[in-house]
């Protein structure tokens, strides 16, 4: 199993999306909806973490779609490990943007004379 995707804030905002009902199952564009991503963020997203193991997904069951007159859905669940491995990576990421800035970034030692 991979240590992980990197965490950029896109990741971030799908893995919270997932976090908020880990047992719900939501398909892309749902997900487009619920971070504010454009699909070309998400998907590539998605591919990621199922590929890592963190995400499953399954096509809808064919005909379901029929009566609402659109294509078939493709369902994206959070993986019980993949939802343990978002909050500590989530957690991790959080923590290292809180960190005080270095010492070089606050100006000349002594400040003005």
């Amino acid at each position: 199993m991979s240590a992980g995707p990197r965490m950029t804030m896109q990741v971030q905002a799908v893995l919270r999306a997932f976090l908020t009902d880990p047992a719900q199952r939501r398909y892309g564009l749902e997900l487009c909806a619920a971070t504010t991503l454009p699909s070309g963020t998400v998907y590539p997203i998605l591919a990621r973490l199922e590929r890592i193991g963190w995400v499953e997904s399954h096509w809808e069951e064919g005909g379901a779609q029929a009566g609402e007159g659109r294509p078939r859905r493709r369902y994206y669940t959070i993986t019980s490990d993949g939802a343990e491995r978002s909050r500590d990576a989530i957690a991790r990421a959080y923590t290292s943007r809180r960190q005080p800035a270095p010492y070089w970034l606050e100006g000349p030692v002594g400040g003005p004379a």
